[in-house]
């Protein structure tokens, strides 16, 4: 009798009476023959769509704890992009590319067949911010990686769209880890990671001798005088020298510091060789610890997985610590022979401490980005002057300013919690038959709380009144429009700041389901699945703005009632409240028939609706589909005449329609029509009103994706060669954009489905194993994706600013996400620098003419490329020897453009930086014609010409400034040690390893023109930061 079973090893055993007991073994060469959708478990044999399997313990990078980090490369066609490693931030995931122009184009994330909805909609755009809410913009952030079995990346319209309308952008489905029946397990995993500093070797700033050159020559120019920096915002080394000669000590008649050049030159001279580390000051090597300790037992009637996980990360940067705490149960009762019960518990918690940062603001008017009040560590460290002094304080918005004064004075700190209870009832009918029902109830609520402290420079900003010429200047003092005579007043007398901000979502899943699998004259197998399903969340967010909080005074407020008068005369909110409800009904059905396992087809349908869309049924209902066939041509019989050669080939093909609902932020399903604050031009004659914010568009409907799939998938050399490879094409209609009206009704700029976009791609994976002996194995894994996206209609007008800056943006007959850059035409004999703009020949005498804001006519800019990479894929090689593994990972990223850091401006102060670039700038007339860098301007040049705060703005978003986005990364070393049984036995261990691994080692290949710059991160402040690289030592221990 032969004995089959689907992951395990045919067997053939003898008829013996009595009862036979037969022990299984698993076959390594169809390790992946189960897909796991989320909903149900597909024999592979009979599967027709684009899927990969992953273990978590192939993926997971130890010392990452977001395992959705471990993705990248993992995947043929799976775009992981580390925008920010800031704990919390999401990676950019793209899944075959984007999908929506501006929508978040993220996947799906199903764990053990549940959703997991994101408590804030964060869009792709914004995971580069570096803004504070980006910190829980991660749906599993609160998953400990080491409850984690494997995971399911679905990419075709075949594989995902059982899940219609919520997976046009793939789905990624988490299996965690479960009891096994006869097994009692206890393990232990401790990671211990030590993050190495960042260091100016790798960076093309200017040391403290190179800086203070420069100063010298800002100086020369009229900058760096004592009348231009002494009352000045913003200063450093020339700004403190002058405070110091201006300061007279009373009690020994001594000036701070001499009013000699002799005692000037020897001030400088020390700044000139303090060369400060920011770097070695501002971040730690401290060890960040994750330990993992769970049970798993079980029995013929139930299994049990019990784990709890503490990672405390003391903080690579200051001020950027996290504590998460972890538990899961996951329990299955067999409750009678053909009723079974799982539920399963998850619960997180986690403390988190960041810096205090504000929200990212940017002026189309000048060109600029900016943060006010920006603290993040490694933005510090990458642009201050090396010549200032740690224990300092220097100026910066009138204020006294020291880092690290401000990092222990101005924080965020975060509280989440992560709760998720869910149980699943199947019932099996008959052999044949199987009912099934999943409830799920998932809570996650986030307190964030900043605190600006009554000495942080962004409380002094708000009281620095040194003297009357400060007092006219300083812009964060309030001048009273009802008494035009009065000088500016601070509305902060006293104290700081008490931000909060409150997240909370309560969410709601149930699925009725029944599958029927059977087999007619082994010949016809027939599964269908078939059923129903609801999700319901709620959503709420309030924040509130306090004044006056005096935390060295017992914490009692102070607030001054000008305070409130301004912002009544601003229409500004110190407090804001939003609840929004969402709504989902789908039912679903899918059915495979298969000739023999030779010939597959599969049809898959879904109908539903959402609450976020119009009125109408054929807007708010959408059905959507999948048709699809495989070829197993292992199974026919001439197929055995090409073995060994040819081990297995299997072709197939789907054609489907799946959807989103399209941007969160996109609901004029209905008129949207709110309170607001009309402005008037004094406080005491205010009033409320009401206002249409967008009219009503009932047709609103959902965004849509055909996709045709063909793939292909071969083993040689019986399957010591496998390779999978897939052919793609997708034309994505009725995609949300802003459309421009005449203004009929009241609203100038109406969201609509009036967009559409098409991509196509290839991708494969070529496994092999290159050696296999007794002690000694090696094999090999290349991946390689190529996906290019062209909007095709899209009558949104985009202004240049948006063309040129940041990420990009979308316009017709181009990339989803791309960059512009205004044409850069050499320096002229001043050292300022000449542009085409609009056809026209900018050069000093029509700056004013750079008009960033302009959004007609703008086919003068040049076409750089887009900001998503075009090419993804990785290299790996495992090497084994006895109990020894070695594991060299790398990942490459081809074809997309990043903007370089603005650098540039029509001024600078002696806080500022400077790359090296600086020091082949023009100086003297002729150096036009031997450099690209423009001169730094005089005082009395800016004085004549104002405009050139236009033209250096411009020459950040030039032609001069871009740069590849290609990489080659070495992304991961590891050398792990199991130690043999013999050895650990006697002490009652089941297993113990250890493994050293060093992840994010360095960049291979990347373009010079970045010079340190890394490739995947924005340097935009906030909280955001770059991965680090880092060491850990891992282990392991099972009992």
């Amino acid at each position: 009798m032969k004995i089959s079973y689907i992951g395990m090893k045919a067997q053939e055993v003898s008829i013996k009476p009595g009862t036979m007991k037969i022990v299984m073994q698993p076959d390594a060469e169809v390790l992946d023959e189960v897909v796991v959708t989320g909903m149900t478990k597909v024999d592979k044999r009979l599967f027709t769509g684009a899927a990969d399997r992953l273990t978590a313990a192939s993926v997971k990078l130890d010392g990452l704890p977001d395992i959705s980090r471990g993705l990248e490369g993992r995947s043929a066609g799976v775009s992981v992009q580390n925008v920010s490693g800031t704990f919390g931030t999401a990676p950019k995931i793209r899944v075959r590319g984007a999908t929506s122009i501006y929508g978040n184009s993220k996947p799906l994330w199903v764990v053990d067949g549940v959703i997991m909805d994101d408590v804030v909609e964060v869009s792709a755009d914004q995971l580069s911010s570096g803004d504070a809410v980006t910190l829980i913009s991660s749906a599993i952030a609160g998953l400990n990686a080491d409850d984690i079995e494997s995971f399911q990346i679905l990419k075709d319209g075949s594989a995902t769209s059982i899940y219609g309308a919520r997976a046009m952008s793939g789905v990624i489905v988490v299996t965690t880890k479960q009891g096994k029946a006869g097994t009692s397990r206890l393990s232990y995993t401790g990671e211990f990671t030590m993050r190495m500093k960042p260091s100016y070797r790798n960076f093309n700033l200017m040391n403290s001798q190179d800086q203070m050159g420069i100063y010298k020559e800002m100086r020369d120019k009229g900058d760096l005088n004592f009348a231009s920096v002494y009352r000045a915002s913003n200063s450093g080394v020339y700004g403190k020298m002058y405070q110091l000669n201006n300061w007279y000590d009373k009690t020994n008649g001594m000036y701070g510091l001499a009013q000699t050049p002799e005692a000037q030159n020897a001030y400088l001279r020390e700044a000139e060789y303090r060369n400060t580390d920011w770097f070695d000051l501002l971040f730690s090597n401290a060890i960040m610890m994750n330990h993992s300790v769970s049970y798993a037992t079980g029995t013929e009637k139930s299994t049990s997985y019990v784990s709890v996980s503490a990672m405390v990360d003391p903080g690579w940067m200051l001020q950027n610590k996290v504590q998460r705490y972890t538990a899961n149960l996951n329990n299955s009762y067999k409750i009678v022979k053909d009723l079974s019960l799982n539920v399963i518990a998850n619960a997180s918690y986690r403390q988190q401490k960041a810096p205090g940062t504000l929200g990212q603001s940017s002026d189309a008017a000048s060109g600029t980005v900016s943060r006010g009040f920006d603290i993040n560590p490694y933005s510090y460290a990458l642009n201050t002057s090396r010549t200032l002094d740690p224990n300092e304080y220097y100026m910066r918005n009138y204020s006294d300013f020291n880092i690290f004064n401000e990092l222990n004075a101005n924080n965020i700190s975060l509280d989440v919690i992560d709760l998720k209870f869910q149980a699943e009832l199947k019932w099996k009918l008959f052999r044949k038959l199987e009912l099934s029902a999943l409830g799920a109830l998932k809570y996650s609520a986030t307190s964030q709380e900043h605190k600006i402290r009554e000495n942080s420079n962004q409380a002094l900003a708000y009281r620095a009144m040194g003297d009357g010429t400060i007092i006219n200047r300083n812009s964060w003092l309030y001048k009273d429009p009802d008494d035009p005579y009065a000088l500016p007043v601070s509305i902060l007398p006293k104290g700081g700041f008490y931000n909060t901000a409150q997240y909370k979502m309560l969410s709601y899943d149930f699925r009725a389901a029944a599958s029927y699998n059977d087999v007619f004259n082994d010949t016809h197998i027939v599964n269908v699945y078939a059923g129903m399903e609801s999700n319901a969340q709620n959503r709420t967010a309030n924040s509130f703005d306090g004044w006056g909080m005096q935390y060295e005074n017992g914490e009692i407020p102070f607030f001054d009632y000008l305070a409130f008068k301004k912002l009544r005369e601003g229409n500004t909110n110190y407090y804001d409240l939003t609840n929004t409800k969402k709504r989902n009904v789908a039912f679903f059905g899918t059915a495979t028939y298969s000739y023999k396992g030779r010939y597959i087809i599969t049809g898959t349908g879904r109908y539903e609706g959402s609450n976020r869309l119009g009125k109408s049924r054929s807007a708010r209902w959408l059905p959507t589909w999948n048709i699809a066939g495989a070829w197993n041509m292992h199974e026919e019989e001439f197929f055995k005449k090409l073995e060994p050669a040819l081990s297995h080939f299997t072709l197939k093909a789907s054609y489907s329609l799946t959807a989103d609902v399209g941007p969160s932020n996109v609901s004029n399903s209905k008129i949207i029509i709110n309170s607001y604050t009309p402005w008037r031009p004094s406080a005491g004659v205010s009033e409320s009103g009401l206002q249409i914010v967008d009219l009503e568009n009932s047709d609103l409907t959902y965004e849509k994706k055909h996709e045709m799939n063909i793939g292909l998938d071969m083993g040689f050399l019986d399957n010591r060669i496998n390779l999978e490879a897939a052919w793609y094409k997708r034309d994505n209609y009725d995609l949300i954009g802003a459309i421009t009206t005449q203004g009929v009704g009241g609203s100038v700029e109406r969201m609509a489905n009036v967009a559409s976009m098409k991509s196509h791609g290839f991708e494969f994976t070529l496994s092999t194993r290159n050696i296999e002996s007794r002690n000694f194995q090696w094999s090999t894994d290349f991946i390689f994706g190529y996906n290019k996206t062209e909007v095709t209609d899209f009558k949104s007008r985009s202004r240049v600013f948006d063309l040129i800056s940041g990420v990009g943006f979308a316009r017709e007959g181009y990339p989803v996400r791309f960059l512009f850059s205004i044409p850069f035409e050499g320096l002229d004999s001043d050292g300022f620098p000449i542009f085409s703009f609009n056809g026209k020949t900018v050069t000093k005498a029509n700056y004013g003419s750079l008009n960033l804001q302009q959004s007609t006519d703008v086919d003068f800019l040049k076409y750089e490329g887009p900001t998503d990479p075009t090419i993804t894929g990785s290299l790996g090689n495992i090497f084994t020897y006895k109990g020894f593994k070695l594991n060299v990972f790398m990942t490459y990223s081809f074809g997309n453009v990043v903007r370089m850091n603005p650098c540039f401006s029509y001024q600078y102060s002696d806080l500022s930086s400077m790359p090296r670039e600086f020091k082949n700038r023009w100086t003297v007339p002729g150096d036009e014609a031997r450099t690209n860098i423009p001169a730094i301007i005089s005082k009395r040049q800016y004085y004549e010409n104002q405009n050139l705060v236009y033209a250096y703005n411009a020459y950040n978003y030039s032609t001069e400034r871009i740069a590849k986005g290609d990489f080659i990364r070495m992304k991961e070393i590891s050398l792990a040690y199991e130690f043999p049984k013999a050895w650990i036995e006697p002490a009652k261990i089941s297993n113990l390893s250890l493994k050293l691994q060093a992840t994010n080692l360095f960049l291979i290949y990347a373009d010079k023109k970045l010079n340190g710059q890394d490739p995947e991160f924005f340097n935009t402040g906030g909280v955001a930061a770059p991965v680090p690289r880092q060491f850990t030592l891992t282990l392991r221990v099972g009992f």
